[in-house]
């Protein structure tokens, strides 16, 4: 039996996050694709036994679940510095920096590592994470040029951007993620109805992905909306409230905007996910910058019409499915918002477009594909 074993530390963070999502997905649909003769088992921090038993329950068919010796904040120390060894031997992925990165013998032992490096954020806005988190993700990616056999990346756009930091040679391949399993509207309308009247979500609305952080343009967005020509529409984004002292009610009020015209859903189901995306009128994803487009290709799943930045990876994945709008002379990027929403809003027949070449665009990203790339990607090493 040839084994591969997952780091799944991320399901378990204290903020599991995209990272985490991405962990589970890969994970379930790398068990559901495993070769015959082959099986998956999990690599986690020491943890309670609760923590494990979720795992355990998210990942059915699972073959075991292995626990190092570390707690978390001890283990992504000791990885760093190279001076813990993981569970066992083999096959392991990665689906983040977290990886037991030290010398190895790939021909001798058959041992190999692949890593996952999602985004190129720790140089190009550094801003955005914490100086421990820059700090640590720089010294993973060394430790990932000394040490990891293939390094995964979500998009062409961070494969090219990650070439101007460091030289990798041949070992990045490019796997994107899919849409998740749980990301579907109920099997009937009046319980559609049902989620939409208890999230008091009006008629008519704009929704959105991000928080208040700089690099995600939400603020653009909201300041968008108070121009003249802006749309009026209200806006809902799929986020948190605040981002450290700014919050949605202080921003949309500086905008001009009225006490309820912006307003934050956070924490929802996959189910209520849905419903909120599958009708807006039209979603935006203004982020400056991002690895994957992951929301984007959500709301084409759903059939809600796109428009977004011109950001290289959302560009990627999107295609021709999506509106692009100018990131470049940051004082006109509302505006340019502006415009291009009320374009989708007014104009029936690009917002019929959008809606199903989306519904297409979203074919081309599933959890089983990327899965079956991951296996092909260990086959070859």
């Amino acid at each position: 039996m040839t084994t591969l074993r997952v780091v799944l530390d991320q399901m378990i963070a204290p903020v599991p996050g995209g990272i985490g999502r991405y962990t589970e997905e890969l994970t379930r649909a790398l068990i559901e694709t495993a070769p015959a003769g082959c099986d998956v088992e999990g690599i986690v921090s020491s943890s309670p036994a609760e923590h494990c038993a979720r795992i355990e329950s998210s990942l059915p068919g699972l073959g075991s679940l292995h626990t190092t010796t570390l707690p978390r904040r001890e283990l992504t120390r000791a990885w760093q510095l190279g001076i813990a060894h993981a569970s066992g031997s083999g096959m392991i992925h990665a689906p983040s920096l977290l990886a037991p990165l030290r010398r190895h013998d790939i021909v001798k032992d058959g041992s190999q590592v692949a890593v996952t490096i999602h985004d190129v954020l720790a140089w190009t806005h550094p801003e955005a994470l914490t100086p421990t988190t820059v700090a640590w993700t720089k010294a993973m990616v060394k430790r990932a040029h000394k040490h990891a056999d293939a390094i995964v990346v979500p998009s062409h756009a961070v494969a090219h951007q990650l070439a101007d930091i460091i030289d990798l040679g041949d070992r990045v391949r490019v796997i994107g993620g899919g849409i998740g399993t749980g990301l579907r509207l109920p099997s009937n309308s009046s319980a559609t109805e049902i989620i939409a009247e208890r999230l008091g979500l009006p008629t008519d609305y704009i929704v959105a992905v991000g928080t208040l952080e700089p690099r995600k343009a939400i603020t653009a967005l909201i300041t968008a909306l108070g121009l003249p020509e802006g749309p009026e529409l209200p806006l809902i984004v799929l986020g948190p409230s605040a981002w450290g002292e700014l919050d949605l009610a202080s921003v949309a009020d500086e905008a001009g905007l009225p006490w309820g015209r912006v307003r934050a859903l956070n924490g929802l189901t996959d189910e209520e996910l849905a419903v909120v995306i599958a009708r807006a009128a039209v979603f935006v994803y203004p982020s400056l910058e991002e690895g994957f487009a992951g929301p984007m290709i959500q709301a084409f799943h759903l059939g809600t019409p796109v428009v977004h930045s011109d950001a290289p990876a959302l560009v990627e994945a999107a295609g021709d499915a999506g509106l692009a709008v100018e990131r470049k002379d940051a004082a006109g990027y509302p505006e340019r918002l502006a415009a291009a929403v009320n374009r989708v809003l007014t104009d029936t027949a690009l917002a019929k477009r959008l809606r199903i070449v989306g519904d297409d665009r979203a074919r081309a990203f599933t959890w089983r594909d990327s899965a079956e790339r991951v296996w092909h990607l260990h086959a070859d090493l």
